[in-house]
């Protein structure tokens, strides 16, 4: 009887169980975008995973040649760079943690400008999309958007650039957390010169913030507003990054080499009096000391290239590691770069310098970092240009600051129309840093 009863409930539960291993498998097979976007409502990062990466970090170490400090991924299989997808072929790429979502990223690029038929005019537009990692890579889950910048007025460009007067659109845009919000500047058509830098709150452009978030009021920079530095400016400003003080007083430093120039950013875009003479030889010495001595022949320089961190020298998970001013710096990346033939070669170092006036400097990398996979030539020049653009802590919720464990997300131009990303370690970032009071 009981033998009876079983053969029965197999005949009924057989379809059953046949139809739940066929959901199983299905859901299985499904593409990993469907899977990935499920992972985002849940606390992880939804990396390309190595097993023991999060228990032994990659330490950076020396290349063959000991002129830089290789730095690894700390998520990706072969700890080297991961690609970032658009639609198209897009430059000068931008990473943040999406303020809502984990496993999830928000990534903005600039398009390459495009001449419309019939006009002389050069369009330039940034994208962004939300972003998650698909089989290894950083990739838009959604069609990737213009940007709603607004073209700005100029016509103050001369000589054998007055070609950027047909210039329409935003340039370059960084796109960066401050303590609160989300930022961005961006090189457009300037009222003073021929191209100038502009900041906007970076919420007055998505669509995933309500309007309401994003004040409206100029001195909040809600509509894009032009950074005027102290005089003399020049026919194009350049890679402006925006820094907060140890009491989120906001300031622009606009050059770093051969000598610093910042100032405190007032709410109509003006400037305060000019910060860095007071510190001027003691931070030109210590550039001097560790920055490459540059060849006077017009193809070297030292440019600003990212935005700024506020990064603490103990780790996180350290219960007597307490932020002060003897061990929180502000943190940005430098490039060393060298005109070649029709092509550029970009060297990062970074910097860090004081977060309480007058935010002198404190420490120069002495070696430049090498991204993993980053492949040299055989003589000795890199493949492909690496142009970093973005540092952004990782994981949402850190915003400005974070600490030696914390993971900071690095974007950057690979070769000509390449974007791409690595995930480290900011304490591998900072590997044999030189200090300043060293410096002879």
């Amino acid at each position: 009887m009981i033998v009876r009863d079983l053969k029965r409930l197999a005949l009924l539960a057989g379809p059953f169980l046949l139809l739940f291993l066929l959901s199983v498998s299905l859901w299985q097979s499904q593409n990993d975008d469907l899977r990935s976007r499920v992972g985002a409502l849940f606390d992880n990062h939804g990396l390309p995973t190595n097993p023991s990466a999060s228990t032994s970090p990659r330490a950076p170490r020396l290349t063959p040649d000991k002129t830089h400090y290789q730095v690894f991924s700390q998520s990706t299989p072969d700890g080297e760079f991961f690609d970032i997808r658009f639609d198209e072929d897009a430059l000068n790429p931008n990473i943040i943690p999406h303020p809502k979502f984990n496993n999830t990223w928000y990534i903005v690029a600039q398009l390459p400008p495009k001449h419309e038929r019939g006009s002389l005019e050069i369009n330039v537009e940034e994208v962004g999309c939300v972003a998650q990692f698909i089989k290894g890579a950083l990739m838009c889950i959604d069609p990737a958007q213009p940007l709603p910048y607004e073209p700005t007025p100029g016509g103050n460009c001369q000589g054998d650039i007055d070609f950027f007067n047909l210039n329409i659109g935003p340039r370059d845009a960084r796109v960066f957390f401050g303590p609160q919000n989300i930022w961005t500047v961006f090189a457009s058509n300037s009222a003073f010169t021929c191209f100038g830098q502009f900041i906007q709150d970076f919420r007055a452009l998505v669509d995933w913030y309500p309007k309401w978030m994003a004040k409206a009021s100029d001195a909040d920079f809600s509509v894009g507003t032009e950074i005027e530095r102290p005089f003399p400016h020049a026919p194009m400003e350049k890679d402006y990054f925006i820094f907060w003080d140890k009491d989120d007083a906001m300031h622009v430093h606009y050059d770093m080499f051969p000598q610093r120039g910042y100032a405190k950013l007032k709410p109509d875009g003006k400037t305060g009096p000019e910060l860095a003479s007071e510190t001027a030889e003691r931070d030109a010495k210590c550039l001097r000391h560790y920055l490459p001595e540059l060849v006077d022949n017009g193809f070297e320089s030292i440019r600003q290239a990212t935005n700024s961190l506020r990064v603490t020298l103990c780790e996180r998970v350290d219960s007597t590691c307490e932020p002060r001013d003897d061990n929180t710096y502000i943190m940005t990346v430098v490039h060393h770069k060298t005109d070649l033939a029709f092509r550029s070669e970009y060297e990062p170092y970074v910097v860090l310098f004081q977060q309480r006036a007058p935010y002198e400097l404190y420490a120069v990398s002495r070696r430049p970092l090498w991204i993993s996979g980053r492949t040299p030539r055989g003589d000795g020049l890199p493949t492909d240009a690496v142009s970093i653009t973005s540092a952004n802590w990782r994981d949402r919720g850190r915003n400005y600051h974070g600490f030696l464990d914390d993971v900071i997300m690095l974007g950057f131009q690979y070769g000509e129309r390449h974007s791409a990303g690595i995930d480290v370690r900011a304490g591998d970032l900072l590997v044999d840093l030189g200090l300043c009071k060293d410096a002879s």
